[in-house]
């Protein structure tokens, strides 16, 4: 296990994962030159439905805004969230604190497939497969693919998650392996389609996650600007 700049625990060797990058692919080397080093930094994960609960109230709204309604869920309940508490609350007060009604039910749905199990506790969710994973969580209403692939590269800190879908690593992959003019502006024709994104990582496996977090710092880049976390395009 290797620690990284917040004291969290990564499941893999970053400097392994990027010597197997630049060796499997000259070009994504190549972005890694410019990039610099892995700085990947793993969001605390105290519990899927914590994690999840988080995702949904997030989801199509600004992130001061969601900061603000979600800080306000927490309060209510005296800063621990619970499932058979979040199932027993009445809506009207979850829509006090700003959750929509859409996002209400999708709150209790969550709650009610975590008491049954299908969402599983933090001990059971480290020893599944990533496909697993996806499985289960997208049984509840409201969570997609693309928020457990978050969860999974930003939470768990799983090495070969790829998510094909992201607007951030399309474009990523667009300005590091395909040739467009400096001249204009990328246009939504020039995004790659799943398919090319995922026979182009078969090279990079089982480091997809470390590709992924690469193609995010070419945007970045693109944009002039390199954080060292997440990128703000997620």
């Amino acid at each position: 296990m290797i620690h990284n700049g917040r004291g969290k625990k990564l499941p893999f060797d970053p400097a392994e994962a990027v010597a197997h990058l630049r060796a499997a692919d000259p070009k994504l080397g190549a972005l890694i030159d410019r990039a610099g080093a892995f700085t990947l930094r793993l969001d605390p994960a105290p519990s899927p439905f914590e994690s999840l609960v988080e995702s949904i109230i997030y989801q199509q709204l600004h992130g001061k805004a969601a900061a603000t309604i979600h800080r306000r869920v927490r309060e209510h309940f005296g800063g621990t969230l619970a499932p058979q508490l979040l199932l027993d609350v009445p809506d009207e007060v979850l829509r006090a604190a700003g959750v929509s009604g859409n996002k209400c039910r999708a709150l209790k749905d969550l709650a009610a497939l975590t008491l049954n199990g299908t969402v599983p506790a933090h001990a059971v969710i480290r020893k599944m497969t990533d496909a697993e994973i996806v499985e289960r969580l997208t049984a509840v209403r409201g969570i997609g693919p693309w928020t457990v692939e978050m969860l999974l590269i930003f939470r768990m800190g799983r090495p070969d998650v790829l998510p094909v879908t992201d607007y951030g690593v399309r474009k990523g992959f667009a300005l590091t392996f395909q040739r467009i003019p400096k001249t204009r502006p990328l246009a939504a024709s020039d995004l790659p389609k799943p398919e090319v994104l995922l026979k182009r990582g078969k090279r990079w496996a089982p480091f997809r996650s470390v590709a992924s977090w690469y193609l995010w710092r070419a945007c970045d880049l693109a944009k002039g600007t390199a954080p060292a976390g997440r990128s703000s395009l997620q």
